[in-house]
């Protein structure tokens, strides 16, 4: 989320409390809170990119605002600017074709991916935004060296590459696409959450560094550089706080090359917590039920075990085919065929070499904003599988 106050860059310590940290006033520069400035600049940035052939308004649009509306924060309103950023980026997806990287995953590497980066502890902070927890010693040497071949033997994702963007990184946007596709969408569509006239678009993060040493931050040093930087290029404005835990006294050396990889916008979302700060400071943004143990809360969730369901999700979903949580791999949601008012919660990617689309579940669909065209590609757009009913896919063990 974008600050409208400058920021120097420097790292943020937290003093005692959870005030501490400055609000960066969400909901503001999102969409059902747009000054009249703000509103006309957006309007404007979308006739622009459908003068440049990269919208077409619909119904149904070819993307949805609050993705636009991203790129035009990212670049502070200035549409030639964001107009840049949003045709790289569909460059770059097109170049990738990421529509059919995240359809056509395969589960297990998918879950290789998914335990080296954020997850999902399955919960939201008190503004509805999903919940991630970073633990970084478990990206040791040997596991990123043994995820780096695998994916280098990776034929399929080879075949998707521009030649450009590594294979590993391929994995790891199958994940960011599973942030704007299923977590968001989900959480959007939570009830009794704040601002319901507003898309959730960002994510609150948990990074603990704990147990890392200064060896380790260097070996990690090209792998997060890279992927940061694509990740900043192409998903702008996914992030919002960033809370770090666990900081080593050399610290200091490591964020100084952390703060080259983000610009300042990001950089300005960025708290280091103390040990005596951690509970206070989380208490301030996300309940005590939604914080893991570890950190003074009482969920219970483990690194690289799936979500930790609220329970408000498990009652809000209609569950189809056997399950009854989400399963492993990639998902996305769609309106419902034939009702509008539901959404449809998809599983894809390829499990023993056969693709698989099967319906989780239902939700009722509560944001009422626009819907993106299903068969149109683009960054935010809802894919189609290959025209293919539910029917003609065998339903995954859950």
């Amino acid at each position: 989320m974008t600050s409208r106050s400058s920021t120097s860059g420097s790292v943020h310590k937290v003093d005692t409390t959870a005030s501490a940290v400055p609000s960066i006033g969400y909901p503001n520069q999102h969409l059902g809170h747009l000054t009249t400035q703000e509103a006309e600049t957006f309007e404007g940035f979308k006739l622009f990119l459908q003068e440049k052939g990269l919208y077409q308004p619909g119904p149904p649009a070819s993307h949805d605002d609050a993705t636009l509306l991203r790129f035009l924060r990212a670049r502070r309103w200035v549409i030639q600017d964001a107009y840049q950023q949003f045709a790289d980026t569909e460059k770059w997806r097109k170049a990738n074709n990421l529509e059919n990287l995240y359809n056509t995953i395969d589960l297990d590497a998918y879950e290789q991916s998914r335990r080296l980066y954020p997850q999902w502890t399955g919960r939201t902070d008190k503004r509805g935004i999903p919940l991630y927890l970073f633990e970084i010693r478990h990206l040791d040497s040997k596991t990123i060296s043994t995820y780096e071949k695998d994916t280098a033997k990776d034929k399929h994702l080879a075949s998707l590459s521009d030649g450009q963007t590594p294979p590993k990184l391929l994995r790891l946007f199958a994940l960011y696409e599973n942030l704007t596709r299923f977590a968001q969408p989900l959480c959007t569509n939570l009830p009794n959450r704040p601002f319901p006239e507003t898309p959730i678009t960002l994510s609150t993060n948990i990074v603990d560094v704990s147990g890392v040493s200064l060896r380790q931050f260097w070996n990690l040093k090209a792998h997060m550089q890279a992927a940061s930087t694509l990740a900043t290029a192409h998903y702008p404005e996914t992030l919002d706080r960033i809370f770090i835990i666990g900081a080593p006294m050399f610290f200091s050396t490591v964020w100084g090359w952390i703060k080259r990889w983000f610009d300042p916008i990001t950089v300005s979302k960025i708290f280091i917590l103390g040990s005596h700060e951690v509970k206070s400071t989380l208490e301030g943004f996300i309940e005590t039920r939604n914080i893991p143990r570890q950190y003074g809360g009482e969920l219970d969730f483990n690194w690289g075990e799936m979500p930790n369901l609220d329970p408000l999700i498990v009652e809000t979903a209609s569950w189809e085919n056997g399950f009854t949580a989400f399963p492993k791999g990639p998902m996305y949601w769609r309106p419902l065929a034939g009702d509008e008012g539901r959404l449809e919660c998809v599983a894809v990617g390829t499990e023993g070499g056969k693709e698989r689309l099967v319906r989780v579940c239902t939700i009722q669909r509560i944001y009422q904003g626009d819907l993106v065209d299903a068969k149109t590609e683009g960054n935010g757009a809802v894919p189609d599988v290959g025209g293919l009913s539910l029917e003609e896919k065998a339903a995954p063990t859950a």
